[in-house]
């Protein structure tokens, strides 16, 4: 995987969990949604997408785990087209870069066009900004502080994008 696709995924990483989550989780790979720092929900083991549905304060209900937060539906459908054997982080990343290349978002990324490639996402993940899920999105500047602090680079500005 290239320095920049790895920054891209803790950049989304950073995202969708938060840096407090992250650090008393395993890196978000075992995140339930709804967890906090403060009171973590947290998956016993890798053998299988967790599949509990949360009710959020919001009232949303999702599926959403792993450091993804990939719904249940979503996991089933990405298992079997890569052939997966089961949720674990090497697993999640497989499909997180699945769903990037998707996006067609894979040569932004190598290239540092990350404004392109977080706007080509945003439909993906609801804390990127513009997803428009009703949900909190996070700012461009924190993710963007967040992606080269993971080694990667950027080439594109925000006007770029």
């Amino acid at each position: 995987m290239e320095t920049n696709q790895k920054a891209f995924l803790d950049m989304i990483a950073f995202s969708e969990i938060g840096a407090a989550l992250l650090a008393v989780s395993d890196n978000g790979y075992n995140v339930i949604v709804g967890s906090t720092a403060e009171n973590p929900d947290l998956m016993p083991d890798y053998n299988d997408h967790p599949r509990k549905l949360v009710t959020l304060q919001n009232g949303i209900k999702s599926t959403a785990a792993g450091r993804y937060q990939l719904l249940e539906h979503w996991f089933d459908a990405y298992k079997k087209l890569l052939n997966l054997p089961d949720f674990s982080p090497d697993s999640q990343d497989a499909i997180a870069l699945q769903q990037i290349k998707e996006c067609r978002a894979i040569p932004d990324i190598d290239a540092g066009n990350i404004y392109h490639a977080i706007a080509k996402c945003a439909h993906i993940w609801a804390s990127l900004p513009g997803a428009n899920y009703g949900q909190h999105e996070n700012k461009l500047a924190a993710l963007i502080s967040a992606y080269t602090d993971a080694g990667g680079t950027v080439a594109d500005t925000e006007d770029d994008g």
